[in-house]
């Protein structure tokens, strides 16, 4: 299990340049994991999706997306924030899977490719059993997510709620229960959901306070705006628009 992320200030001589210029980045202290399940969360650009992308590249997982096995042409790379990340295990989890939303299209793609070199392979197997291509959106996660992922392997998925109505959401839930049972499945996921964000136990770590700084459930913006709106629509939206209306 992912039990530490230190970033090594040490080794780095400037702040200047991107990644190391994002405030989250530039503070951040030693990342405590106690959980098996760890959100983190921020508004774009705050550094969350950077963070979980030089952790896949420890990983050794397909930066845009796959693990460490996958026979595929995509980017390995290397992030620019990796040289400057230690990660501390106990023990090692080598077994895994980068889910980036934004990228998800091109995994789906490259399946395909490999399918058809070599026919008599049954690329699909872990897929639910046909293309992504040919499920929706939706769906193609869901059966990533039911089919792909099992025990004993780190999960790091950035923003999966993007392709996941709210019923979906609280159906990958329910996968991450099934799969952190036994305390050997760990999921670290960037995400803005409301939903998501509600699993019981989870650590939150928020990329918006000064060095990321653990917070509760109840004190993240999204559950605060999600919960406001519903309760107080037309004030809020009166305020908003009437704000634009000033300028």
């Amino acid at each position: 299990m992912l039990k530490r992320i230190i970033l090594l200030h040490e080794k780095i001589h400037s702040y200047e340049d991107y990644p190391l210029n994002i405030p989250a980045i530039r503070q951040m202290e030693n990342i405590e994991i106690n959980e098996s399940v760890t959100f983190f969360v921020g508004e774009n650009g705050s550094g969350k999706s950077t963070l979980l992308e030089a952790i896949a590249d420890h990983c050794g997982f397909n930066l845009t997306g796959g693990s460490r096995n996958d026979r595929s042409n995509m980017r390995k790379g290397e992030t620019a924030l990796e040289p400057y990340v230690r990660l501390s295990w106990m023990p090692k989890l080598t077994n895994g899977f980068f889910l980036r939303a934004e990228s998800f299209f091109n995994f789906a793609s490259d399946l395909d490719r490999l399918q058809a070199e070599e026919p008599g392979a049954d690329v699909f197997k872990s897929y639910g059993g046909k293309s992504l291509h040919a499920q929706s959106h939706g769906e193609s996660f869901l059966s990533l997510f039911t089919n792909r992922f099992g025990e004993r392997a780190i999960y790091l998925l950035d923003e999966p709620e993007a392709a996941l109505s709210p019923a979906r959401q609280l159906a990958l839930l329910k996968v991450i229960h099934d799969l952190t049972a036994d305390n050997r499945t760990q999921f670290i996921i960037a995400t803005h959901s409301p939903i998501l964000l509600g699993y019981p136990g989870a650590a939150i770590f928020d990329f918006d306070q000064p060095g990321i700084r653990e917070i509760a459930y109840e004190e993240t913006a999204h559950y605060k705006i999600t919960k406001q709106f519903p309760e107080n629509r037309e004030q809020l939206l009166a305020y908003l628009f009437a704000a634009d209306e000033e300028d």
